[in-house]
């Protein structure tokens, strides 16, 4: 069955405001990645990859495992430097710069990430979302206060904590952690957020909740998601990119991916017919 998730995409947005005047124009580019090529030891992870991630938009990446997904994601904020037997060519530029000519501390800054499952700190709620602040010099705790709330607020979770914020960040339940981090990665203000399979141990109310905030939160910022579930790309995605073995095969707006795919092989997976 192919999946149609206009109305829905339509329904979920038309009630969120314009971004902020003076914003980058939604077309200009945030990420160019071209010809890149990824290696772990021997084996080829990605094949001359070219593609631009726009300002503003949410950038679903879907494909069975081992498609390369992950290692793309990794690679726009250098993760996979890492790695032991890792090496690359080609280029990925942030703003026209190359990444590799940005310090790693400084581009994790801008390229903040969400993994799969929920990485809290062990102490209190407050201190996971201030934590980053602290660590870049914010002292003032009238100014870190006021990052927690917005923070929290922006990951839809503040109504949930607000109250408990000295309670250990541990004690909350799965999809609470899950905003909790994407809370953390807000509060050092970060200009791109990578999601790696971020709702793939959560219930569908908590995904629900996670999905919502995506979708506000590209009014300020660039978002890349990278799901096993199609119907979730088709739900919070602006455009989709299916990758099969290490190559792109196709790149498009949402719609067009899910009701008129370009390529057979991008039907049969989204059709549930492999992967």
């Amino acid at each position: 069955m192919v999946i149609n998730p206009i109305s829905n995409f339509q329904r979920q947005t038309s009630n969120f405001p314009a971004s902020p005047a003076g914003s980058q124009p939604p077309t200009a580019t945030k990420i160019a990645v071209k010809q890149l090529n990824l290696w772990f030891g021997k084996v080829l992870a990605l094949k001359n990859l070219n593609l631009e991630i726009l300002r503003n938009e949410i950038l679903g990446v879907i494909g069975p495992a081992s498609s390369g997904k992950t290692s793309f994601l990794r690679q726009l904020n250098r993760l996979n430097e890492l790695e032991a037997g890792f090496r690359m060519n080609g280029e990925v530029t942030l703003d026209g710069t190359h990444i590799r000519q940005v310090k790693v501390e400084a581009l994790r800054k801008r390229v903040g990430m969400i993994f799969a499952l929920p990485q809290v700190l062990p102490i209190s709620i407050y201190d996971n979302v201030a934590y980053g602040p602290r660590m870049h010099g914010v002292k003032s705790k009238s100014e870190i206060d006021g990052i927690v709330e917005d923070s929290l607020k922006a990951s839809f979770i503040w109504d949930e904590v607000k109250d408990r914020l000295k309670e250990l960040a541990t004690k909350l339940s799965g999809g609470q952690q899950q905003r909790l981090c994407i809370s953390r990665t807000l509060a050092v203000k970060p200009e791109v957020m990578l999601f790696d399979e971020p709702c793939s141990g959560l219930d569908p109310i908590s995904t629900a909740k996670v999905e919502e905030s995506m979708l506000k939160l590209k009014e300020k910022y660039t978002i890349v998601l990278v799901t096993n579930n199609t119907k979730q790309a088709a739900r919070v995605s602006d455009r989709t990119a299916f990758f099969l073995m290490g190559e792109l095969i196709e790149i498009d707006k949402t719609h067009k991916v899910f009701t008129a795919p370009k390529d057979k092989r991008t039907e049969a997976y989204i059709q549930g017919k492999f992967g």
